[in-house]
């Protein structure tokens, strides 16, 4: 995947989990912490003053207006079990990483905060800005360690300390290929019979020759590639040198001059040439959403989870099912794209360490995290599913945050209805399931190569999109982009990466 592409697809990747996976849910049962049995004493038998800890995530719906009441909830199962309060402070996602940043820079109160690759994470580490995990979570986390398994914990790895704490949630994908239900049941497509791009070619000349006006492939999003979300190595954060099968003995190649690489293209400029494209992809500003309500569109290439078709149909308004291309692979992006730091400026880390542990571990507060009170914010349906109450909807609901996978374990959140009640046993299997990659837990330091990287990705940003949209004809294109990439110093930045792969691994897998 292209450098420009794959920062496309880390984006959508938080903005579709932010959209989408928040109307997932789950069950379980509340796990009580060590320290559960209410407020702590002091040798002298006097009650400790309550921590007060200010609490930093990402939203897309802006502040709740039952925020307040929500927290005042959540603050008295936490001052009896830890002896901590909570300040909740969403803050809109465009805005984040910059006012995150400028709290870490001017030191103001900040206890505990959402970090990840979009937002800074390796800059904050270098900088001394999010402080080492190790110890604190030996004495505060044990349900962390039991909830999460440890090559997820791990991978947020620096020089042997652990920076960051991801969600339980999906810590995976698959390729896929989704469609339209209606058509592809139309014209005899079976989704369990395509297994390979070859299967997805044939479905979609079914369409290209019975549905004039339907175009049988979009991208899967505005602003993508058809490649984007179709991978076949570990791109290791910026694409510039990657892992073939996610493995290749930790050796790096350049994918722009692979093999796999030119024949994708010229499967996508065989698929361009005969109508089985949107011909304006690499200009397109419509998402694959906007483009199928239309009934202007088939399918696209996706990355599967469990749930994914449901998301997908709701998202859209018509029904979706999907091919699984490939089987699930986990890799460090995955991990560090959304995750859990507790600052620097940090007033008690272990209180803050205290909070995180129990999002991880307490289902009780996990449901009051993600959907608010009951009988307010929703009723129950049955044990671990749930609705609006009467009269209520996502639009006019108080507590509309809607983001499950980011509260610690999203495997004790309720489902709503209409979802699979066994969602997240699923994904916990999907999880468990996924090839690792070998180089899971790598992280490049771009910092000696900056110069490089920068010129790489604006000779990307020039060609992928028309070479990875069939738009050129990648025989005479590729050459020139491969030039243009070795003029740009693309064999330096593969040469530094490889310097700094070999020595996380000779390091026992810490960089």
């Amino acid at each position: 995947m292209s450098k420009k592409a794959w920062l496309s697809a880390s984006l959508v990747i938080v903005l579709l989990l932010l959209s989408a996976c928040g109307s997932n849910g789950g069950s379980g049962e509340s796990a009580k912490p060590e320290n559960a049995s209410g407020t702590e004493a002091q040798s002298d038998g006097k009650p400790q003053k309550t921590d007060e800890l200010n609490v930093a995530f990402l939203s897309v719906t802006g502040t709740p207006p039952d925020l307040k009441a929500v927290e005042a909830e959540i603050n008295k199962i936490t001052t009896a079990k830890i002896n901590v309060s909570v300040n909740l402070m969403p803050i809109n996602y465009g805005a984040y990483a910059q006012q995150v940043n400028l709290m870490l820079t001017s030191n103001e109160k900040l206890d505990l905060i959402v970090a990840g690759s979009p937002f800074g994470f390796s800059s904050q580490v270098s900088r001394g800005q999010l402080l080492p995990l190790n110890e604190l979570l030996d004495k505060h986390g044990s349900n962390i360690r039991k909830a999460l398994d440890p090559v997820y914990l791990n991978a947020s790895k620096v020089a042997g300390q652990i920076y960051g704490v991801t969600p339980v949630r999906d810590l995976a994908t698959a390729n896929g290929f989704t469609m339209r239900k209606d058509l592809a049941d139309k014209h005899g497509i079976d989704a369990g019979k395509i297994k390979s791009l070859d299967d997805v070619e044939a479905a979609l000349k079914i369409i290209k020759d019975k549905e004039p006006g339907i175009t049988p492939l979009i991208p899967s999003g505005a602003g993508f590639s058809f490649l984007t979300n179709y991978s076949w190595h570990d791109g290791l954060g910026n694409g510039m040198g990657v892992l073939p099968g996610y493995d290749n003995g930790l050796q790096l190649v350049n994918s722009f001059e692979s093999p796999e690489y030119a024949e994708l293209l010229k499967r996508m400029r065989s698929w361009y040439e005969a109508g089985y494209l949107l011909k304006d992809a690499s200009t397109n500003k419509s998402s694959q959403i906007e483009l199928i309500k239309a009934d202007r569109a088939f399918g696209y290439l996706s990355k599967l989870k469990p749930g994914f078709d449901a998301q997908e149909s709701r998202s859209i308004g018509k029904e979706m099912v999907s091919a699984e291309l490939s089987a699930p692979v986990s890799m460090t992006d995955h991990v560090l794209n959304i995750m859990w730091g507790i600052p620097r400026q940090a007033d008690n880390p272990e209180a803050s360490m205290k909070f995180l542990d129990l999002m991880y571990g307490d289902a009780e507060l996990v449901n009051l995290l993600d959907w608010g009170i009951e009988g307010k914010h929703y009723v129950k349906v049955s044990d671990n599913v749930i609705k609006y109450p009467e009269g209520v909807t996502m639009l006019t609901n108080g507590y509309n945050l809607n983001m499950s996978w980011l509260f610690g374990n999203q495997f004790l959140a309720y489902v709503f209805e209409g979802e699979d009640p066994d969602i997240w046993q699923k994904m916990k299997e999907f999880n468990e399931q996924a090839v690792k990659s070998k180089a899971m837990g790598f992280t490049m330091d771009p910092e000696s190569v900056k110069t490089e990287i920068a010129a790489v990705s604006n000779v990307i940003a020039q060609y992928y999109l028309v070479l990875e949209t069939g738009s050129v004809d990648p025989d005479e294109v590729l050459p020139q982009f491969n030039q243009k990439l070795k003029s740009a110093g693309l064999d330096k930045v593969i040469a530094e990466k490889q310097r700094q792969l070999d020595a996380w691994a000779k390091g026992g897998g810490e960089r």
